[in-house]
């Protein structure tokens, strides 16, 4: 079946579909991915037995059904129906990545940005080649903007997403030194992130540009239609002034204050990111100030959090050498009698891991409060400082309850797969 005639079908069962047998409702369309440890098309019949209106397949099976939907590939078919759904709109469509700061990005925009117009946004972090297509399969036909997560740990990824997407807006947050592994340096992640770039002015398209960043500033030269944000230069398209970033932000802009429940310069990018694309887009003043102030991260992102009486900047959902030394600077501005920083190793960073991971515990250091760490490669280069280091999560942990630490600000950072959060459920008990 060929994807124009199966998006009948798919308008016809109200765009409600799974990937999933676990989250199967009567009525949906099965889409029987693939992965490395499971085989969808094993599924189908379970699909099609708890209500499923048809089973997308690429593999016979061995029963009959006019249910079932044989195509070459799953996944191909399904990231071709996202684009054909993609082009049935006639709006902003803006792309967000960046190695720091997307989903953060993203979030705020979606609360400014529903203030007035109806707004689609990734959910989560789905942003590769599953993620993109299941958001704009979700898109509502009376999306107004969307706002959909880019992201990337390869080379090329940026330019698949880029082309399935067709994004007639842009926005690269920052270059930073994340998944080091597949990229080698920032110069292999700047040529990654700029294929975004490269797409716009192919299509002509417009791009929200971060002038604080030289790789971004360098990168935009080529871009005929762009709005440029900064931080440090007034020459900017919008300049953002910061007044503070710890323990919250306090920014200005055109001389209104910006206050936002975030911390850090790394934040204050990212609102001044939303304010770029959100004056663009009219919404400006009080509900501009309204709705950065509404936002509050959550699932442990930049978290603010107070327990009894320790505080905690709490942004253990992921990091890398470039996020975690923004938020150990981050933390080097809070004033507080009391600190202690708490970080878990940081993965997929290729060769280079015992460097990055070194430069980060010296910065933690000269802070000249206690550093407690989690995870085999900072064990490995704490050796020989004061730094208090444990090779797993769990020990930090323990040392934790046993420690009882009261009247302290905490700074929590590590890689998702640390599980960093737990130190601070420690405090919940």
């Amino acid at each position: 079946m060929i994807v124009q005639e199966f998006y009948s079908i798919f308008l016809k069962c109200n765009q409600r579909f799974s990937t999933d047998t676990r989250g199967i409702t009567p009525g949906d369309i099965f889409f029987a991915l693939k992965g490395d440890k499971f085989n969808g098309n094993t599924y189908a019949k379970q699909a099609l037995d708890e209500g499923a209106a048809y089973a997308v397949i690429d593999e016979k099976q061995g029963f009959k059904s006019d249910k079932l939907i044989l195509v070459d590939d799953v996944l191909t078919f399904m990231q071709q129906l996202a684009q054909h759904h993609r082009r049935q709109f006639d709006i902003p469509i803006i792309a967000i990545a960046g190695s720091n700061g997307k989903t953060t990005t993203k979030e705020l925009l979606t609360g400014v940005m529903s203030i007035k117009y109806k707004v689609h946004a990734t959910s989560g972090n789905f942003n590769n080649h599953i993620g993109v297509p299941i958001t704009l399969l979700s898109m509502p036909l009376d999306t107004e903007i969307g706002l959909i997560e880019i992201g990337t740990n390869s080379f090329g990824e940026i330019a698949f997403l880029s082309n399935l997407l067709e994004p007639n807006y842009g926005l690269i947050t920052n270059i930073g030194k994340e998944h080091l592994e597949g990229f080698g340096d920032l110069e292999g992640v700047a040529r990654e992130e700029s294929e975004l770039y490269q797409y716009l002015i192919q299509h002509d398209g417009f791009a929200f540009v971060n002038a604080d960043d030289p790789y971004l500033n360098r990168m935009a030269h080529r871009l005929k239609r762009k709005r440029t944000y900064s931080l440090n230069d007034e020459k900017a398209k919008c300049y953002v002034e910061v007044v503070d970033v710890a323990p919250e932000i306090e920014l200005l802009y055109k001389g209104s204050c910006i206050h936002a429940h975030l911390s850090g310069m790394h934040n204050a990018q990212n609102i001044a990111a939303t304010i770029a694309v959100a004056s663009y887009f009219r919404i400006r003043g009080k509900k501009l100030q309204d709705g950065i102030l509404s936002f509050r991260s959550t699932n442990n992102r930049s978290e603010l959090r107070e327990i009894g009486t320790n505080n905690f900047m709490l942004d253990a959902y992921n990091a890398n050498p470039s996020s975690m030394l923004a938020a150990i600077e981050t933390f080097k501005t809070l004033k507080a009698d009391n600190k202690v920083v708490l970080l878990g190793d940081m993965f997929e960073i290729g060769k280079n891991a015992d460097e990055e991971h070194k430069i980060v515990l010296d910065a933690a250091l000269a802070l000249k409060c206690p550093v407690i760490l989690a995870g085999k490669q900072f064990s490995k280069v704490a050796k020989g400082t004061d730094a208090i280091a444990f090779e797993t999560t769990q020990e930090l942990v323990d040392y934790l309850e046993e420690e009882r630490i009261t009247k302290t600000w905490f700074l929590i950072k590590g890689s998702r797969g640390m599980q960093m959060e737990k130190a601070m459920e420690v405090f919940l008990t």
